[in-house]
């Protein structure tokens, strides 16, 4: 079954689940979008309020600062992948809880499953913590790649926290330059 076909049934299964209580005040689940076999895969926190209202990830502030950047580097939006660790958003943008995290990881690890990304770029901490567990700390590894599990990450800062800290918006796309790089010189599991 092509990949596409899998991915859709599971957002089907996305926008049923009511295992945590991120599902009573969502508008719609963001499962994630892009493409079904994407080198490279953002993995951010949850969902804002826009993109809550749009069902898609990253469509506000951070949405045009991650596309503006990935832009720079040469790569349009629709040839990534792009998600979160929750898929429904927590109450008032906060961070989402580990219970949280951990009710949306079979999601998360099954679109990791069926695109097999070259490189997964986590997007913060929480990104980070989902991803990699309490190993590795965002100040230790921010921009910087490394392998877990036989899986390739590079870590970086959330959109919102570079908005919201303009002096490391050179920093970032020096990230983004460097994340073209690795992948660009990355491998792919089975290969």
């Amino acid at each position: 079954m092509p990949v596409m076909t899998l991915l859709t049934e599971l957002n089907a299964k996305i926008a049923e689940c009511r295992q945590c209580p991120l599902c009573e005040e969502r508008t719609n689940t963001v499962p994630g979008e892009g493409r079904a076999d994407a080198e490279i895969m953002f993995i951010g926190e949850g969902p804002g309020a826009e993109e809550d209202q749009q069902g898609r990830p990253f469509v506000g502030r951070s949405g045009q600062l991650l596309t503006y950047m990935l832009n720079q580097i040469g790569i349009e939006r629709q040839q990534v992948f792009i998600g979160n660790t929750v898929k429904c958003r927590p109450p008032g943008n906060r961070t989402p809880l580990p219970a949280e995290m951990e009710a949306c990881r079979p999601y998360l690890q099954a679109q990791i499953a069926l695109i097999r990304p070259r490189l997964i770029v986590t997007l913060g901490a929480p990104a980070l913590l989902s991803m990699c567990g309490e190993k590795y700390k965002l100040g230790e590894t921010v921009g910087r790649e490394y392998i877990l599990n036989g899986q390739l990450f590079f870590a970086t800062w959330h959109p919102s926290y570079v908005l919201r800290t303009q002096k490391l918006k050179p920093d970032y796309l020096r990230h983004f330059m460097r994340i073209k790089q690795v992948a660009d010189a990355g491998f792919r599991l089975g290969q």
